[in-house]
């Protein structure tokens, strides 16, 4: 028999270091390298996007750390610790490789370093303050930022304000952009929205184009119809060998839950976990909840957990004036992931 458990008994205590512990790229990226990118041939700025990206992560390592940093360069200081630009920006649409090659140049550079979604260290902060996150960070030769988001202008700044205190103290940052499908013709704007919010750091960033098809295809795929209400349980034993621990959740009771489990604690709730099953999904109507639930689906992807679920599809489960709002790309992002990990968990799918 599969185990059953419930996230909603579990209330995880993570330290600092911990939370630190975990900015590394996720079980998808755990092994990736610069070989395992396989540039289009097509796209002649992948495979620059390679070369550009080692010789970067060759100065990082050649940086000793400490002293130097953004503000001596700009008063007259010398150039920043390590050599050359302080940051390398991935500019580029979705699905062309960006989450690999940033990966890889955190697998290249030897020594601390951390590697974690937009979303995570805007968490991080809040869940340390901002200023032990700094002085956490100040102790890295390379800070790597995905999919950095220019939805929400309060976290924006924030990051860009983290990002000056960082490459002050000589740390070097990579980041990519997070553009969304129906933009990928417009994702040459990115940049320059990119530069403007991060102000005083502009000219401190490289920036690099990759550009390609997105090789996940464009568009959300169809989201496979969910169980039969009732046979959500019967689904999981079905579905999942014995050995395997499978969380059973009201859908309403989870979300609920994630009101009183910090989001920079999300990794750990779901730890342990082979596959989750929710039991009547229903829209999220509340901003708060529904930006919640997308940093979970993002740790779900993250850890290519299959779900079996109720209720409506997940293409159904934001409003359509979530979709169309502010924070689209969130909420596009997290159908997309849902999807996937439902189709692997209804339909037998791999996620690829």
């Amino acid at each position: 028999m599969v185990n059953i458990e419930h996230l909603t008994d579990r209330r995880p205590q993570v330290s600092p270091e911990e939370l630190l512990e975990g900015f590394r790229p996720s079980e998808r990226f755990g092994e990736v390298s610069f070989d395992t990118y396989i540039p289009d041939p097509n796209q002649p700025s992948q495979a620059q996007a390679v070369e550009e990206l080692k010789k970067f992560g060759a100065r990082v390592g050649s940086n000793s750390g400490g002293g130097g940093g953004f503000f001596s360069k700009l008063f007259g200081g010398g150039k920043p610790a390590g050599g050359g630009l302080n940051g390398i920006y991935l500019d580029g649409g979705f699905g062309v490789g960006k989450t690999h090659l940033l990966a890889s140049l955190w697998h290249m550079v030897e020594g601390p370093k951390a590697f974690g979604t937009f979303v995570e260290y805007t968490n991080l902060v809040g869940a340390l303050t901002f200023r032990k996150t700094v002085e956490a960070l100040s102790q890295y030769k390379l800070v790597c930022i995905d999919e950095f988001e220019l939805d929400d202008p309060g976290d924006t700044v924030l990051m860009s304000r983290l990002m000056r205190e960082l490459s002050d103290a000589g740390v070097k940052i990579a980041a990519t952009s997070n553009t969304l499908p129906g933009a990928l013709g417009e994702g040459r704007f990115a940049a320059a929205d990119f530069k403007r919010e991060i102000q005083v750091l502009a000219d401190q960033f490289e920036v690099i184009r990759v550009d390609g098809e997105d090789y996940r295809h464009r568009g959300l795929p169809e989201a496979p119809q969910p169980v039969a209400a009732g046979s959500e349980e019967a689904t999981v034993q079905d579905k999942f060998p014995a050995s395997a621990t499978i969380a059973v959740d009201s859908f309403a009771d989870l979300v609920e839950h994630l009101s009183v489990v910090h989001p920079s604690r999300y990794r750990q709730l779901i730890a342990g976990l082979d596959g989750i099953c929710w039991k009547d999904v229903q829209p999220i109507t509340q901003q708060a909840v529904a930006l919640r639930f997308v940093v979970l689906a993002d740790r779900l992807y993250d850890k290519d957990l299959p779900i079996i679920s109720s209720g409506v599809p997940f293409d159904r489960v934001f409003t359509e004036e979530m979709m169309a709002g502010g924070y689209q790309k969130k909420y596009f992002r997290a159908v997309s992931r849902l999807t996937a990990l439902a189709r692997e968990g209804m339909l037998g799918e791999q996620n690829q």
